[in-house]
């Protein structure tokens, strides 16, 4: 099976305009992936709670919310994805098959290595994953207080 084909990316500055605004959407929605679903979920289930202990609904609650908001995240940031390849003339890659699925006997994994491309999705998320940990490790050195 061939790699995906490509078409001509439009060209111009409408064009790497779009694609730098998808590319920055794409990293709000990812950071907010670690960030806005929690403090949103945490924001509601405080509504839920309102004053005195915790309660297990409003536990139920954070959890239910930051669960729908960071799978509706997760779709958006795969739309993003999706919008960012047209935009760049990139035809949708096949379905993979999980490593754990396929056959011992099957291609080698250099051959399957070929075809796959770094997508700009996976560049974004594997960069807002790197930052989260810098920014915990200066944190957790620096600014926490803790006791090591």
């Amino acid at each position: 099976m061939a790699a995906p084909t490509t078409h001509a990316p439009p060209t111009g500055l409408a064009a790497r305009l779009g694609r730098a605004a998808l590319l920055a959407a794409m990293a709000v929605v990812a950071a907010n992936i670690w960030t806005g679903s929690p403090l949103l979920a945490l924001w509601v289930g405080s509504r839920i709670q309102g004053g005195g202990g915790v309660s297990m609904g409003a536990v139920f609650v954070v959890v239910a919310c930051m669960a729908a908001t960071s799978l509706l995240l997760v779709r958006l940031l795969g739309r993003l994805g999706e919008r960012h390849d047209r935009l760049l003339g990139l035809r949708p890659p096949p379905r993979r098959q999980q490593p754990w699925l396929r056959s011992l006997s099957g291609e080698r994994s250099s051959e399957q290595r070929r075809r796959t491309r770094v997508s700009a999705l996976d560049v974004v998320l594997v960069s807002t994953v790197l930052i989260a940990a810098g920014a915990f490790e200066v944190w957790f050195f620096f600014f926490s207080g803790s006791s090591i």
